[in-house]
């Protein structure tokens, strides 16, 4: 049974308690909770890490890069392809001196984009024509999406901080000289390949130019370069860039919410826990109410909070049963003791009054028996509180069950004999190996043995066997004794209960059968007892004696 199963109201003082400090709580949950804080960081923090791999690798800028490269020589190749058109098939021609190409008419005629600047250089790398000055159609967008916002370019300026920190710069940054850049790369266009290379200048503007030959056969007749509009690729980078951290900013508020709920639903209940123990560990809370602490109840959830709960629950249930179970213990001993005190305080009271030898030397006999009463008692006492702790730090060991019997048989049946019982042993010849505590369950079953002989009058018998059944073994004591009274079945493995003959008071304390049943259920088996009758169908037919079966594991 779970704790609060039995409770017909809880206490008002305690959840009014549980509630305050719930709501305490609750209130200052993100501050209070380092495991919510812990929970949000982490989250965080592995989102940052991702979106800054992100920026830093920048696979977007190395397409757009690749990409710009590719129409920019693309764009050479077909103004290389117009001049080429128009290169007569006979005949000498030179740029320079306009023989069979008008350079700077075909350039005006091409419609250029602003920003774009096409060179037509020589063979010597003179220029010859130039779109400087050239009316140009619309510009190319730059940015697929203009719209940014404050923490986009807050974050955007971190960013390029931190980079530029960090980071090198890929090449040199130079002056903004186009058409130096332009003759310079014209010379290896003049070697009849297409080059291409990209520049940072000073103002940190990343811009293209190609150069790409114009042929006629196998002969280089020029050379066309272009460069393009300075910072379009830093502006698509930019773009690119304030999309992502505009997820980025969305992704942190969906991260935070997230991070929220799961603390909530992990840090909440495991405060709901912390609390309910911190009113029970308070030094004030039996102030307080002397109810007993509710632990909340969380086993429907089907996760490890959820058996927290409830092995907290079966803990204090456990706790509470051990408590009460102490104070059970605690009132039958007080109890136990007061019997052989008082008998000792009446006769050493009537002592006093004792005139005759004879009386006082009865006296005397009755005082050294409560004595002896109470030294046995207090011994039992003793062994019966450690024997919890004992069982626990005590290492098990295997051993073989129908030796430990057969020397108990030895050396106890030969004490019964001297009573003129007769003791029978009937044992398995083949070894029988148990895991447990050797000394301990021999003390069982010493008690068991010695119980059983001491029922017994001359003539009586005594009988122990043992038999092992698929993955347990029975260990059986009968005697051939006066049985067991019908009403003591139930009572007799309780502490402080004794069934004795009258001639044997006070020789026994009552704690023997439930020391043995202790020992037996801590090695996971069990003990019952019974009486023997000539048959099962007449259950008010005489005992013929009693019997007593232990089963143990194997």
């Amino acid at each position: 049974m779970l704790l609060g199963e039995d409770w017909v109201a809880p206490d008002v003082t305690i959840d009014t308690e549980v509630r305050r400090r719930r709501a305490r709580r609750s209130a200052i949950a993100l501050n209070r909770s380092p495991l919510a804080r812990k929970i949000i960081t982490f989250n965080l923090l592995a989102l940052v890490v991702l979106v800054a791999g992100v920026l830093y690798l920048s696979p977007g800028r190395d397409s757009l890069v690749k990409q710009r490269e590719a129409a920019c020589i693309a764009q050479a190749e077909l103004i290389a392809d117009v001049f080429e058109a128009g290169v007569p098939a006979l005949g000498p021609v030179s740029l320079s001196a306009g023989d069979g190409i008008d350079a700077q008419g075909t350039l005006a005629s091409l419609d250029m984009a602003r920003g774009i600047e096409v060179y037509l250089f020589d063979p010597a790398q003179q220029l010859v024509a130039s779109s400087e000055g050239l009316p140009r159609r619309a510009a190319i967008p730059v940015a697929r999406d203009g719209r940014s916002t404050m923490i986009t370019d807050f974050l955007n300026s971190v960013w390029e901080t931190l980079a530029g920190v960090f980071s090198q710069s890929e090449a040199p940054e130079v002056p903004h000289d186009v058409l130096g850049q332009a003759r310079a790369l014209s010379q290896r266009a003049l070697q009849g390949q297409t080059a291409v290379n990209s520049v940072v200048d000073t103002a940190g503007r990343t811009f293209f130019t190609v150069a790409t030959p114009i042929r006629r056969g196998d002969e280089v007749l020029g050379v066309v370069a272009l460069a393009s509009a300075a910072g379009e690729i830093d502006a698509l980078v930019r773009t690119e860039r304030e999309q992502v951290l505009q997820m980025f900013v969305i992704a942190i508020l969906v991260s935070i919410g997230l991070s929220l709920v799961l603390a909530s639903t992990i840090a909440n209940p495991l405060s709901d826990l912390a609390a309910a123990a911190e009113i029970g560990r308070d030094k004030n809370a039996r102030k307080m109410s002397p109810s007993r602490v509710r632990i909340p109840d969380l086993t429907a959830r089907p996760d490890e909070i959820g058996r927290l709960s409830g092995a907290l629950r079966g803990m204090v249930t456990a706790l509470y049963d051990r408590i009460d179970a102490n104070e059970q213990f605690a009132a039958d001993v007080a109890h136990e003791i007061k019997n052989p005190l008082a008998s000792l305080r009446s006769a050493v009271g009537t002592l006093r009054l004792a005139k005759r030898p004879d009386q006082r030397d009865k006296l005397l006999d009755v005082i050294d028996h409560d004595v002896r009463r109470l030294d046995r008692l207090v011994s039992d006492i003793s062994n019966a509180s450690r024997l919890d702790s004992e069982l626990v730090k005590e290492e098990e060991e295997s051993f073989n069950l129908v030796q430990l019997l057969q020397n108990l048989s030895d050396h106890l049946g030969a004490e019964a004999k001297t009573k003129g019982v007769d003791f029978i042993s009937d044992l398995p010849p083949e070894p029988v190996i148990i895991q447990g505590l050797e000394a301990r369950l021999a003390q069982v079953f010493v008690n068991l043995i010695t119980n059983a002989v001491s029922f017994c009058e001359e003539g009586d018998a005594v009988r122990v066997w043992a038999r092992k059944r698929d993955n347990r073994v029975l260990v059986v004591v009968e005697d051939t004794g006066p049985g067991i009274p019908d009403q003591a079945l139930t009572k007799i493995f309780n502490r402080f209960y004794s069934e004795r003959p009258a001639g044997q008071f006070g020789d026994h304390s009552g704690l023997g059968l439930a020391i043995s049943k202790q020992i037996v259920e801590a090695h996971g088996g069990v003990i019952w007892a019974e009486n023997i009758r000539p048959t099962d169908a007449d259950v008010t037919s005489e005992p013929l004696g009693a019997r007593f079966v232990v089963g143990l594991p194997v």
